[in-house]
């Protein structure tokens, strides 16, 4: 049985470490050290507020977050804006109304504008689709045993590209060490410097390709913190119902050993 469970293994991460192959590698992806991470790991909201920025002034040019409400840029263990703020920054965007047939601008009850070009792929659950593909084959283990996720497959992209291009089929191509093949059509969106933090935080290409990473990870990921805690509380109770069932049973069967060890033995 053990050596049928090995062979289907073997079988298995030789057909996806085929594939991977053929489709020119997984590329490399760093492993950064996110806040979020880990059993007890929380989102960082200054990192979010500035991921935030990265995204508005960067990311929505071209890619949409259609699956979140703008309102929970004013959660706790989100970016905690104020909620004159989210009214304020809601008005930045326009979305259409039926009711009216017409647009208008957004309030915090609308959600982020999806994606205004064809092929750029909306990030809503980016961070989500992307973790756990990558390590060895393919098979999810660096994720497993180092954390990573993928908040670091998108911090590490964005940071990966190498200046090199090249041309295919009217396509310009741009090298990149962390997308699968080495080569993406989309252009550097970031060259470091690209924004201006009012905390005075880094600006250099792999800070700021971090915080728009975390961001993300939270826009996937909105309930995470909540998600923990829960666990951690559910997690507690059931240690503590094991010891009392544990006692429990002690102090009921207590009485019949006695008397087992005190009766004779036939």
């Amino acid at each position: 049985m053990i050596r049928k469970l090995a062979l289907t293994v073997a079988a298995a991460l030789s057909l996806t470490g085929g594939a991977a192959l053929a489709a020119g590698g997984a590329g490399h992806v760093d492993d950064y050290d996110f806040s979020f991470e880990g059993p007890f790991g929380t989102y960082d909201q200054m990192q979010l507020q500035r991921g935030l920025q990265v995204y508005t002034e960067v990311c929505a040019a071209c890619h949409g977050l259609k699956f979140v409400p703008l309102r929970m840029l004013g959660d706790q263990g989100g970016p905690a804006l104020p909620e004159d703020q989210v009214r304020a920054y809601a008005e930045f965007y326009e979305v259409f109304d039926p009711e009216i047939d017409d647009f208008r601008a957004a309030r915090p009850t609308d959600h982020f504008p999806e994606s205004s070009l064809e092929n750029a792929p909306d990030l809503s659950l980016m961070a989500k689709a992307r973790a756990g593909f990558h390590g060895p084959y393919g098979t999810g283990l660096a994720q497993l045993f180092n954390g990573m996720g993928g908040a670091e497959y998108i911090a590490s992209l964005l940071a990966g590209y190498t200046g090199e291009e090249k041309e295919e089929a009217g396509t310009v191509l741009y090298e990149n060490v962390t997308f699968p093949g080495g080569w993406i059509s989309m252009a550097p969106p970031l060259y470091g410097d690209d924004v201006e933090f009012a905390d005075g935080a880094s600006t250099e290409l792999e800070a700021i390709s971090q915080d728009v990473a975390a961001f993300l990870m939270w826009t996937a990921e909105p309930k995470q913190n909540a998600r923990k805690q829960t666990g951690f509380i559910a997690v507690t109770f059931l240690i503590v119902l094991s010891v009392l069932l544990y006692l429990t049973n002690k102090r009921i069967w207590a009485p019949v050993k006695a008397r087992a060890k005190a009766s004779p033995a036939e």
